[in-house]
C-alpha cells in the first residue's frame, strides 16, 4: 500500500484505526523487550504510515501538519512507543528532503525508509576537503535497530575557522550500535546509543545546521512544497504533539473502560461513577485534555497556514509556538497523573495500560523540545522584551 498512488488523509486515518488494534496487542511485549514489535513496524510500513511526511515524487504523502498529528495521535494512542517512533520517523523524512535532491534520490529509494535522528552535536569531525571525518557517539536514537538511516549532528570546521554544528546522513550500516536504553518510559522507543569510528561523510550528505535552522536548505525540487519550506522546530514540534494527544485520549478511554462496576475502597461508595470525587477528577481531566487539543491543532494550523502561503516566521511567533508546546505538553501529563490516580491500586499492573500511559508521558515530558519549564521561560522572555536564549526555534 505504500506505492506511488495518492492517497486521502482519511484513508491514511482508517489504515492507522485499523492497525491500533494490533499495536495495543503487541504494546506490553514491546516494552519488555524494549523495542518496536517486527510485526507493527511491517505492518505501519506497509500502510504507508511511514510516509507522511516523505516527498509526492519518491510516492509519499506530503500530508498537513493537521493531517499528520490526527493520525500520529491514532497511533500513540495504542501505544506511545510506537506513535514516538513513527514520529521521529515521519520527522526523519522531512530532514531528509532538505538535503540536495541527488542525495534524496539514494535515501529515499528505500520504500518506507525510516531515518532516526540526533540533534545534539555530540561527535567532531575533521575535513576532508571532500566530506567529513566523524568520530563520537549519539544518545538516545529512538528507532534505531528499525532504521535505515540517521541523521547524525556533528560540531564541524566552519568557512571562517570556528566551530559548527553539521547534520549529515549515514547509513545505519555505518553506525555502531550500543544497547544502553533501560528506562522507566517509553521503553519500547529502543532509543540507543550510536557511534562512529573514523567515519567518512560525503560533503553532499552534510549540512550546516544554522543554514537548517534559518530554512537555507539545499533541495530545489522541495522548494515551491508548503511542506517543505516551513521552520524545522516548528515542524518537529508538530510532528510529536499527536504523540501527547494520543497519549491523553489513551487514558481517558482507559479510565472510562474500567469504570464500569468499580467501587470506592474503603467508602460507602459501591460505585465509582457515582462519587462527586470521580466527577470532579474526570472532569477537570477531560478539560485539561480539551485545551491541550487547542494548543496542539492551533500550532499545526498555524504551520500548514504558513506554509501554504511562504510566509516567515518572526523570532515571537517561534518563541510563543514553543510556549504552546510547552502548555499542551504540561496538560496532558496533569490529566494523565489525576486520571491514573483516579484509577485506583488495580492500574498498577504491568498489564495494565495506565500505568504505562503514566510512564510514558512522563518520559515525553522530560525531552528537552517538550519540557514544559524551558519552554516557559523561552515564551517568557518573548513576554518580557527579550531574545531568545537558543537557536533551537
Amino acid at each position: 500500500m505504500s506505492g506511488n498512488a495518492i492517497v486521502s488523509a482519511d484513508e491514511l486515518r482508517k489504515r492507522a484505526e485499523d492497525l491500533a488494534p494490533l499495536i495495543r496487542s503487541k504494546a506490553l511485549s514491546a516494552e519488555q523487550n524494549r523495542t518496536l514489535d517486527d510485526e507493527v513496524v511491517e505492518a505501519l510500513a506497509e500502510a504507508g504510515l511511514f510516509d507522511l511526511r516523505r516527498p509526492q515524487r519518491y510516492g509519499g504523502h506530503e500530508s498537513s501538519a493537521l493531517d499528520m498529528g490526527e493520525i500520529l495521535a491514532t497511533i500513540s494512542a495504542a501505544d506511545a512507543s510506537t506513535g514516538w517512533s513513527t514520529s521521529v520517523w515521519t520527522i526523519g523524512a522531512w530532514l531528509a528532503a532538505t538535503f540536495p535532491d541527488h542525495v534524496q534520490d539514494e535515501v529515499f529509494a528505500t520504500p518506507a525508509v525510516r531515518i532516526c535522528v540526533a540533534l545534539s552535536p555530540t561527535a567532531v569531525a575533521t575535513d576532508t576537503g571532500d566530506g567529513l571525518i566523524v568520530n563520537g557517539q549519539w544518545h538516545f536514537v529512538s528507532g534505531a535497530r528499525h532504521s535505515h538511516w540517521q541523521v547524525i549532528m556533528t560540531m564541524a570546521p566552519a568557512l571562517d575557522g570556528s566551530q559548527w554544528p553539521v547534520a549529515a546522513l549515514v547509513p545505519m550500516s555505518d553506525l555502531i550500535v550500543d544497547d544502553d536504553w533501560d528506562t522507566s518510559g517509553f521503553a519500547a522507543t529502543g532509543s540507543v546509543n550510536t557511534a562512529a569510528k573514523d567515519l567518512y561523510v560525503p560533503r553532499e550528505r552534510t549540512l550546516p545546521m544554522p543554514l537548517v535552522l534559518q530554512e537555507q536548505f539545499a533541495s530545489e525540487l522541495n522548494a515551491s512544497s508548503p511542506v517543505f519550506r516551513t521552520p524545522m522546530i516548528p515542524t518537529g514540534a508538530a510532528g510529536f504533539i499527536g504523540v501527547a494527544i494520543g497519549m491523553g485520549r489513551a487514558a481517558l478511554a482507559e479510565f472510562h473502560r474500567n469504570l464500569p462496576g468499580r467501587a470506592v475502597a474503603f467508602t460507602d461508595y459501591g460505585v465509582q461513577s457515582e462519587a462527586p470525587v470521580t466527577h470532579f477528577e474526570v472532569a477537570e481531566a477531560a478539560l485539561k485534555l480539551e485545551e491541550a487539543e487547542y494548543y496542539a491543532w492551533r500550532m499545526a494550523t498555524l504551520l500548514d497556514e504558513k506554509g501554504a502561503a511562504g510566509e516567515a516566521w518572526t523570532v515571537q511567533e517561534r518563541m510563543h509556538n514553543r510556549g504552546r508546546l510547552g502548555r499542551l505538553v504540561q496538560l496532558v501529563e496533569e490529566a494523565v497523573d489525576k486520571l491514573a490516580t483516579a484509577s485506583g491500586g488495580s492500574s498498577i499492573k504491568s498489564t495494565m495500560p495506565m500505568q504505562r500511559i503514566r510512564r510514558d508521558i512522563q518520559a515525553f515530558s522530560l525531552h528537552g523540545l517538550m519540557h514544559p519549564s524551558t519552554n516557559f521561560e523561552l515564551y517568557g522572555r518573548a513576554l518580557c522584551g527579550l531574545g531568545p536564549n537558543t537557536g533551537y526555534l
